[in-house]
């Protein structure tokens, strides 16, 4: 298919995170004939049911392109006009995708080999993907990840702790709150003293950030609340100790899970390739089995996610040739 035909099927195809079998199953469909007829191979990575990676290779792979198949919510299909093609998923990843795959298929035409690709479910939630092929490893020296990165390559990506905070009171009438305890005031106090902790900062990532994404709690205004719940998000520049610090700060007045805690990446470059540092996570910290990483691909990180996702047509033209250039390097060292 040509290259903005392929992103808008694979748009069109909704893929929320947990429903990634009908794009999976799409790609395995498309990536079959190009691997048998460049003498390649192709197979899953049944992740849980319903759920796998699709990785395929053409001969012993040195370099791997590597990107999510899963999106956000919530899901709306393509359109397109001169410039841009819109839709849940247009940068994030699925024009990363086509282009990979197109550059794949120019260079296999060239005779190129000791390729891989490798599609991954699960990236916007918890890397369960990612960490399947982990544990599957096929002796790849690089692994090129695809992020929007506005067609250059990153220097390094911030990490991430994701926590969720609860705490617990006892209800009683408003009109006498000291026969309750306001399970609300304990989390403000917890949440204000992790507002006040100093977070570290690093020369190439910049500052860590901290965002307090959701509140929830209490019964009735009338009515002293008994429970209350947060979710935070810190994106991380140093990981030394800092989950420590963030438990210590919350103290025990709140009971603390840590969801997701990802560390910050430092990353490498290639000449001839524009460089930037990116602040959101990867899959790149889950995927340590597969080589040295990358992180590269068209599009901007600032529409992903929202209603107005969309990804630009001349950066997808453009990252076709931009992932064989990379791809010629890293074979070539």
């Amino acid at each position: 298919m040509e290259l903005f035909e392929l992103t808008r099927r694979l748009v069109d195809i909704e893929s929320i995170t947990g429903n990634e079998k009908a794009v999976g199953e799409f790609l395995e469909d498309y990536l079959r004939p190009l691997a048998e007829r460049f003498g390649g191979k192709l197979e899953r990575m049944d992740v849980e049911p319903g759920r796998f990676n699709v990785f395929a290779w053409w001969g012993e792979p040195v370099v791997v392109l590597s990107t999510h198949m899963d999106t956000v919510p919530p899901y709306f299909p393509a359109r397109e006009d001169d410039q841009f093609l819109w839709g849940r998923g247009a940068c994030d990843t699925k024009g990363i995708i086509a282009s990979m795959i197109h550059a794949l298929e120019a260079l296999l035409a060239e005779g190129r080999r000791n390729l891989g690709m490798l599609l991954v479910v699960g990236e916007e939630r918890n890397s369960a993907g990612a960490r399947v092929a982990n544990r599957q490893p096929r002796g790849t020296r690089f692994l090129i990840n695809g992020e929007p990165t506005e067609n250059k390559l990153a220097l390094g990506s911030k990490g991430a702790l994701r926590l969720e905070v609860e705490a617990a009171g006892r209800m009683a009438h408003s009109a006498y709150p000291e026969l309750g305890d306001s399970a609300i005031l304990k989390l403000l106090d917890a949440l204000q003293a992790l507002r006040a902790l100093p977070l570290p900062v690093d020369p190439v990532l910049g500052e860590s950030t901290c965002n307090i994404g959701t509140i929830t709690g209490g019964r009735a205004p009338n009515v002293i609340p008994d429970i209350a719940r947060a979710e935070v998000m810190i994106r991380l520049v140093n990981h030394a100790d800092l989950k420590q610090q963030v438990l210590a700060a919350l103290g025990d007045r709140v009971a603390a899970h840590v969801v997701l805690d990802v560390p910050p990446v430092h990353l490498g470059s290639v000449p001839g390739v524009e460089t930037t540092v990116v602040k959101f996570t990867t899959d790149i910290p889950e995927l340590t089995a597969w080589g040295q990483p990358l992180l590269f691909g068209p599009g901007s990180i600032h529409v992903a996610h929202t209603s107005e996702e969309r990804i630009a047509k001349r950066e997808m033209v453009e990252a076709v040739g931009l992932y064989q250039h990379i791809i010629k390097e890293l074979q070539n060292r």
